[in-house]
């Protein structure tokens, strides 16, 4: 009789542990769209040109209030360093994202100009990291269907080809 009670307790837990992982992963997703609305959100703002210049005017107003403060030569140094490497990094973010936004158009135009291309990646760019990975997964799939395939023919030519030759080769016998 423990027997029975020993695998309803088993199937308890299992149970419980289904629950626990849907429930972890729904977090996880929700937690991973989140991630990605904030990333897209910082990256327009990091890539827009009113931010660098606000970015600009904070150094600028930094540097001018450093000017009437004694410092060492190296303090100096190492803000106006600091400075440029803070403004560098709002201009390699306008300079991608106009890269990514011409790339993307080009894509979009070469996929939909082409008839037997799938549509699934148009706009990849506004996809998910999920939805991204799976259409990768497909296309890695397809990739090695193809490459199957690939064999499969030059096996078959290659059949071919002994058979056309051997033929051949009796009749310059014969």
């Amino acid at each position: 009789m423990k027997l029975p009670s020993l695998k309803l307790s088993q199937l308890k837990i299992i149970e419980y542990q289904n629950k626990y992982y849907l429930h972890m992963n729904k977090i996880y997703s929700h937690t991973e769209n989140l991630f990605e609305k904030l990333v897209s959100l910082a990256t327009t703002i990091l890539g827009n040109s009113i931010s660098f210049l606000i970015a600009l005017c904070l150094v600028l107003f930094w540097w001018i209030n450093s000017l009437f403060i004694n410092n060492d030569t190296h303090l100096i140094i190492g803000d106006i360093i600091f400075g440029v490497t803070f403004l560098s990094l709002f201009i390699i973010q306008k300079s991608f994202n106009r890269f990514s936004a011409s790339l993307h158009l080009k894509i979009n135009e070469l996929v939909s100009s082409h008839e037997p291309a799938s549509n699934a990646v148009m706009n990849a760019e506004i996809k998910t990291e999920r939805e991204i990975t799976e259409l990768s997964k497909e296309y890695s799939e397809l990739a090695e269907q193809i490459k199957d395939l690939n064999e499969e023919i030059k096996e078959e030519f290659n059949r071919e080809l002994d058979k056309t030759l051997n033929e051949d080769e009796n009749q310059i016998k014969e």
